[in-house]
């Protein structure tokens, strides 16, 4: 595999395609559970595995041939740090998915509308976070100053206000979770607090490449 052509950025950016897939299958994958469509979840399941797999590789690739002694516009160590991050993202993923098919994970409306709303919302997250690494060769290109970099710290805001939000999400649904925990089952709501975690989480990891980001644009 050839990582690297003119920007650092540019293996990062690769492996941040494949695990921003994995992300955006979250809420399909959730909305056939609920509609207790087992095959689907299996079919969902097995694509998220494969692709985390897939950046496990890139990753892999990246950490292994990243020269230590290699001319970079922003340490090495940053690199990293942003890829264990990204790399994060995929892999929980894979732990929502895996989640879903030990057992029924149905629930009742009132509770997987909500559950819904916040797995929408840690998506955006990690949308915009894959928006903030495609501008990233062009950052690195200037320097990390000037209009673009004034334009990615603002796409950085934004994704700090995404994460704000799910933050919010992710309070209100444990109220609607354990207020419907008899209905729900002892069990299925101990898994699905898990699953609630992992969800936000999908923001949290977003937001913290994010500020990593952040703190190339502060050098």
């Amino acid at each position: 595999m050839q990582l690297f052509g003119q920007s650092p950025f540019t293996p990062l950016q690769e492996h941040f395609r494949i695990v921003v897939q994995c992300a955006n299958e979250v809420p399909d994958l959730l909305v056939a559970a609920q509609a207790g469509e087992a095959e689907k979840v299996m079919e969902i399941r097995d694509s998220i595995f494969t692709q985390e797999s897939d950046a496990d590789t890139i990753k892999n690739e990246l950490r292994s041939h990243l020269p230590k002694t290699m001319f970079l516009p922003v340490d090495r160590r940053e690199l990293l740090v942003i890829l264990d991050m990204q790399d994060s993202i995929a892999d929980t993923a894979q732990d929502i998915a895996g989640m879903m098919v030990v057992r029924d994970m149905r629930l009742p409306d009132q509770v997987h509308e909500p559950v819904m709303a916040l797995t929408r919302r840690c998506v955006d997250a990690c949308n915009q976070l894959g928006k903030i690494m495609e501008e990233m060769d062009e950052l690195a290109a200037t320097g990390f100053r000037g209009p673009e970099a004034d334009k990615v710290m603002f796409m950085i805001d934004e994704l700090n206000k995404i994460e704000t939000d799910t933050d919010v999400h992710a309070v209100n649904l444990m109220k609607v979770l354990f207020a419907n925990e008899t209905e729900i089952g002892a069990v299925s709501t101990v898994m699905w607090d898990r699953v609630i975690h992992w969800i936000g989480d999908l923001a949290n990891f977003a937001e913290r490449a994010g500020n990593r980001h952040r703190l190339l644009l502060a050098r």
